[in-house]
């Protein structure tokens, strides 16, 4: 990877003593990029860092033209080994706690309070943005029909394999703590869809604290979504991950995904 540029960021509150990052796995996402950063509310973040997947648009210009940390993949990595990217970077720049936000406008940055505040707090280490934990707010939102179906079918499998009762394993905004990221393997985990499932299982599998908090998107035509095809690849992925999940802790068959 290459750092393409960095700006000063946010202004850190005085009452916020935590370092707070925002990263942005990004890929062509040119039209909604700025939009999305002039959203995020001021005083609530130290930096911004967006990383370009080797976008076929100009969004490493768009991010270059902001201030915020930009920095380009040379290739292509995918959506998982993106944030790999995004959450070294934050490591690396010292974040105490570290928000992924899609940069294509789906997920609303005015939630940022809302999704450190637990871990601000010490009741989580893992802050979830849930679509389903209001009843009808995801197809408020525009998710269609189908994703809903299957959003629900895959969280239930993954609460049975985990013992837990999330009422959504499969957003995209998320929140994580700087203990999270040092403990759980990250690194191990795929450079696909699947990588956001897999952090989830990490999460129960050693312990970390995860608390949902009620969030709303929109689905529109420029928002990054999706299709049935690739969908069906992840959710796929995702019942192996839990299969493997439950394998380790059966002790039938062991997966580095979930040792240290």
């Amino acid at each position: 990877m290459t750092e393409a540029q960095t700006h000063p960021a946010g202004q850190p509150s005085p009452r916020r003593p935590e370092r707070v990052v925002i990263v942005m796995p990004a890929y062509n996402a040119a039209k909604t990029l700025e939009d999305t950063f002039r959203a995020i509310p001021k005083g609530y973040y130290d930096e911004v860092v967006v990383v370009d997947d080797h976008s076929r648009d100009d969004t490493l210009e768009r991010a270059e033209s902001l201030p915020l940390k930009a920095i380009r993949h040379p290739h292509n990595v995918g959506y998982g080994g993106n944030q790999k990217t995004c959450y070294m970077e934050a490591l690396r720049d010292g974040a105490d706690i570290v928000v992924m936000l899609h940069p294509d406008g789906q997920y609303d940055p005015a939630i940022i309070p809302e999704m450190i505040r637990p871990i601000q707090e010490g009741r989580a280490d893992m802050v979830l943005g849930s679509r389903m934990m209001v009843p009808g707010g995801a197809a408020r939102g525009g998710m269609p029909l189908w994703k809903r179906i299957a959003n629900r079918f895959l969280t239930t499998v993954e609460n049975l394999a985990m013992g837990r009762r999330f009422s959504e394993c499969h957003t995209g905004y998320r929140a994580y703590s700087r203990k999270f990221l040092e403990t759980v393997p990250f690194l191990r985990n795929s450079n696909n869809f699947v990588f956001d499932t897999e952090v989830i299982f990490q999460a129960v599998h050693f312990e970390l604290p995860v608390v949902e908090v009620p969030i709303s998107t929109r689905y529109f035509s420029e928002a990054s979504s999706v299709g049935f095809r690739t969908g069906v690849v992840y959710g796929l992925g995702t019942l192996m991950t839990a299969l493997r999940f439950r394998l380790h802790r059966w002790g039938l068959l062991a997966c580095d995904k979930f040792r240290r």
